[in-house]
């Protein structure tokens, strides 16, 4: 088989992470286009050839799942992808809202065995920088680290937390999360849960502070410690 080309890595990558997203549900045209920046169809035919090259099944008006091969691709550029997040930040001392451009950059030109010596040099993580499980070498399905977690925005006044991945991971959002001190095992309570007005309070590190729930449903959650 030749090597898959920069293209088709995005693409098994990007339904991979929309399908694990909603439970397995086959992902949409729309919202592929919508992840990648391109239009609905420039996906179609892109989806011609994954289903030819058997790395998805295609079907027109119900969606795209990936087939075993596809998952298997999808992982390993997954698994690279984070690797090199996390290397970037505990090396290189990036910040949580640089590496995953730089990320994007590399995963399609590193090794799998420069991959593999980063992952024995980092001691084998679990994690990425923020929070989303890393693959392991030999894995086929993507296993979260931490199962037992909910979303902030769902958890109720007095309900202790610790803060666990963080799903939204533009550098506007990452910066807004450090401006306000929290990030990955960030401990705290929730004060106040979800009210009418779209916000909640949690206490953490000695303060209190408001934030909207839509924010809060982007912050994955287990119980605290």
């Amino acid at each position: 088989m030749s090597v898959p080309s920069l293209t088709v890595e995005n693409y098994v990558k990007t339904i991979e992470q929309i399908t694990s997203g909603q439970a397995g549900r086959p992902a949409t045209t729309g919202q592929i286009a919508s992840a990648l920046g391109v239009s609905p169809g420039t996906v179609t035919s892109m989806l011609k050839t994954l289903d030819a090259a058997r790395l998805a099944t295609h079907r027109p008006y119900e969606g795209v799942a990936l087939t075993r091969a596809g998952k298997v691709l999808a992982l390993r550029v997954i698994r690279r992808h984070r690797l090199i997040e996390l290397f970037l930040l505990t090396t290189l001392k990036m910040t949580w809202d640089e590496v995953h451009d730089e990320a994007e950059h590399m995963e399609h030109a590193v090794s799998d065995l420069l991959v593999d010596r980063i992952d024995a040099f980092l001691g084998r993580p679990e994690v990425d920088p923020h929070g989303d499980p890393i693959p392991r070498a030999d894995a086929v399905t993507l296993v979260d680290a931490e199962p037992d977690t909910r979303p902030l925005a769902e958890c109720e006044a007095g309900v202790a937390f610790r803060l666990t991945r963080v799903l939204d991971q533009s550098p506007e959002f990452l910066r807004y999360l450090t401006e306000c001190g929290l990030g990955i095992n960030t401990t705290g309570t929730v004060e106040v849960g979800a009210d009418p007005t779209g916000l909640m309070r949690i206490r953490f590190a000695g303060r209190i502070m408001a934030i909207a729930t839509d924010a809060a449903a982007k912050l994955i959650v287990a119980g605290g410690e």
